[in-house]
């Protein structure tokens, strides 16, 4: 049987896990065990070496880097349509996936949890959307897919354009951090609502009027909001967040709630469980991003759909 493998992007936390592999290599033999590893060289690449991997009897693949990573590793583990199971090295900067499976942060902990851990049998959601070529292309996503300000933000803090407020003498993971809240801060200052169409199952389609909605399989996203708070990956439902038409001051005066997850409280929000979203914009020339698992792939129009028990992926 083929060793475990370790599909390690060094580009993450911007370029800290390139740093800290040898660290990283070390603790994982020292706590885990033997394995065999796979540096990925470019996007997409994680997920051909998962599905190759998973084809040829891997049966755990360990994705070490942040939430990018990790879901390029599970597509490509689920379209093998194979037994292989995920794991998880945390080296990104988000690692809102690991929040939700209550993986530590440290690695010589991760290690452990993956040696004495457990299966647990997840859903996934399957996205079809528009892609950069004007064609439909479908993906899976874990943790949370988004369309509104977060696609926004995401593009500022891959710019590096938050960067230039922060000290040259800040620790690199540190940075990465400091450089999502300055780009969260400035989108919500900049951006308008967008309005949209949405039908959750075999509801009727509603015109919302939106800042944000999340279609959340785990309960954080954008580092450690807690979007979902009552998010299952089990249960065979997404929880859909629907932040409305509110102002930057009401949102950001409000941000504490939302990573405590006490924002559904907000009269702005809304919250329901459905197994299908279909969104599309109300004016047919606008382009409304749609992000997966941290990584902005496309546009509306999108159907978002839950596969249950999708992935097998090892938990602490």
């Amino acid at each position: 049987m083929p060793l475990p493998l370790v599909i390690v992007n060094p580009a993450s936390a911007d370029g800290a896990t390139r740093e800290n592999w040898p660290k990283f290599a070390s603790d994982l033999r020292t706590h885990f065990g033997a394995f065999t590893v796979a540096f990925t060289e470019a996007t997409g690449h994680a997920r051909e070496l998962a599905a190759a991997a998973a084809k040829q009897g891997t049966k755990l693949i360990i994705a070490c880097g942040g939430d990018g990573t990790i879901s390029e590793v599970a597509n490509g583990i689920i379209e093998s349509s194979t037994e292989a199971e995920l794991a998880i090295l945390p080296g990104g900067t988000g690692s809102d996936f690991r929040r939700t499976i209550g993986l530590p942060t440290n690695i010589a902990a991760a290690a452990r949890g993956l040696r004495d851990g457990r299966t647990r049998v997840i859903d996934a959601g399957r996205v079809t959307f528009v892609n950069g070529a004007d064609e439909r292309e479908t993906r899976f996503f874990v943790n949370v897919a988004s369309f509104g300000m977060s696609t926004a933000v995401l593009d500022r803090a891959a710019s590096g354009e938050t960067k230039k407020w922060i000290p040259a003498f800040t620790p690199r993971k540190i940075t990465s951090k400091l450089s999502y809240a300055t780009a969260t801060v400035q989108t919500t200052l900049q951006s308008s609502p967008t309005e949209i169409y949405v039908q959750l199952d075999d509801h009727d389609e509603r015109r919302m009027r939106i800042a944000e909605l999340a279609v959340a399989n785990g309960k954080y996203y954008g580092g450690a909001m807690k979007i979902a708070p009552g998010a299952k990956i089990d249960d065979g439902l997404f929880d859909v967040v629907t932040i409305g038409d509110a102002s930057a001051f009401r949102i950001l005066s409000n941000a504490p709630r939302l990573y405590l997850g006490a924002h559904l409280r907000m009269n702005e929000v809304t919250h329901a469980l459905a197994k299908q979203v279909v969104a599309r914009p109300v004016r047919k020339d606008a382009v409304i991003r749609v992000e997966l698992d941290g990584e902005v792939l496309g546009r509306l129009p999108a159907t978002f759909e839950v596969v249950p028990r999708a992935l097998r992926v090892r938990c602490p």
